[in-house]
């Protein structure tokens, strides 16, 4: 290989891919419905409770828009 390539560090190339951006949106989106069913119940409900919550009532709309919003 030559001196003159310079190579991202793995933690930059994984920032930057697409994977990692949904993986970060979807999880913000996770966050936020642990903090809206958590003031709902009164007490912190969890994140695995939150996240399996989210998964069946949410995420499948949520991937449909993001993927809509995608293609514009």
């Amino acid at each position: 290989m030559s001196d003159d390539k310079k190579e991202l560090p793995a933690g930059e190339v994984l920032k930057n891919s697409s994977l990692y951006r949904e993986f970060q949106a979807e999880r913000e989106e996770i966050l936020k419905h642990k903090w809206i069913e958590s003031e709902k119940a009164g007490h912190d409900i969890g994140f695995e409770r939150a996240l399996t919550d989210w998964i069946v009532k949410h995420r499948s709309k949520w991937r449909k828009a993001r993927q809509m919003a995608n293609q514009n």
